[in-house]
C-alpha cells in the first residue's frame, strides 16, 4: 500500500506540477513581472546616507532570489513539485479510504481539493501582486489554515454525511470563517493598475483549477492502473 501510494503521489505531482509551471509561465509569469517594474523606484528619490555608520536602505542583506529566466522558471518548478507531490500523498491516502471506481472520478476529487485550497481561502485572502498592501503574515497563514481545514471538513460532511443534520453542520462550518473575516490591511493599496490585479486574480483562479484537474484525474488513474496485489511488499 505504502509504494502504491508513493509512485502515485510521486508521477501525479510530477505531470501536475508541470502542467502547473507551464500555465504560470505562459500567463501568470508575465503578469508579475509587469507588476515588479512598479515597484521600481524613481531615479531622483535618493537618500544622502554617505556619512552613516549603517546604510539606510541596502538589500545586500535580503534573500536571495531567483533571476528572471531559467533560474525563475527552476525555481518555480521546483516549489510547485513540492506542493503537487505533496497534494498528491493527501489525495492518494483518501483514495485508500475510498477508491475511485472510474478515472472520470478524480475530477471530482480534483474540484474538491481546489475549492478547499484555493477557492474558499482566496474568497477572504484574493492571490495579490507584487506592490499590493496586506495583512500580518501570521494573520493571515492562520486564516488560511482554518478556513482550508473548514472547508475540507465541510465538503466530507456534505458529500458523505448520511443525515441532514450533518449537511446543515457542514454547511455552518464553511461559513463561519468568511463570517469571521480575513485580516486586511489597515489601508488597500496597490501600485500596479486595477486592470492588471483584475488580470492576475482571474489568471491564478484558472491555472489553479487547471492544476486541480489534472492532479486529480491523473492521480486516480495511476491509483487504479495496478490493483494492490501487483505491488511488492
Amino acid at each position: 500500500m505504502i509504494k502504491r501510494i508513493a509512485q502515485t503521489a510521486g508521477f501525479s505531482g510530477l505531470l501536475a506540477a508541470l502542467v502547473l509551471t507551464l500555465l504560470q509561465s505562459f500567463w501568470v509569469a508575465p503578469l508579475i513581472l509587469e507588476a515588479e517594474t512598479f515597484e521600481m523606484p524613481a531615479p531622483t528619490q535618493t537618500h544622502d546616507h554617505a556619512d552613516s555608520a549603517m546604510p539606510a536602505h541596502s538589500h545586500d542583506a535580503e534573500a536571495w532570489e531567483p533571476e528572471d529566466g531559467w533560474q525563475r522558471i527552476l525555481s518555480t518548478t521546483g516549489g510547485n513539485l513540492v506542493v503537487a507531490v505533496g497534494f498528491a500523498l493527501m489525495l492518494a491516502g483518501l483514495y485508500t479510504l475510498r477508491s475511485p471506481t472510474r478515472t472520470s472520478q478524480g475530477l471530482l476529487w480534483g474540484v474538491a481539493g481546489y475549492a478547499t485550497f484555493c477557492l474558499a481561502p482566496t474568497l477572504g485572502l484574493p492571490p495579490e501582486l507584487p506592490g499590493t498592501a496586506a495583512a500580518d503574515l501570521l494573520q493571515r497563514q492562520i486564516w488560511w489554515v482554518g478556513t482550508a481545514a473548514s472547508t475540507a471538513v465541510a465538503i466530507a460532511l456534505v458529500v458523505f454525511g448520511k443525515h441532514w443534520a450533518l449537511k446543515v453542520l457542514g454547511i455552518v462550518i464553511v461559513v463561519i470563517p468568511h463570517i469571521m473575516g480575513a485580516p486586511q490591511p489597515l489601508v488597500h493599496s496597490s501600485l500596479a493598475p486595477e486592470a492588471l490585479e483584475s488580470q492576475f486574480k482571474i489568471a491564478s483562479q484558472l491555472t489553479n483549477f487547471a492544476f486541480w484537474l489534472a492532479l486529480g484525474v491523473i492521480s486516480a488513474w495511476l491509483f487504479r492502473r495496478k490493483p494492490e496485489s501487483q505491488y511488492g511488499a
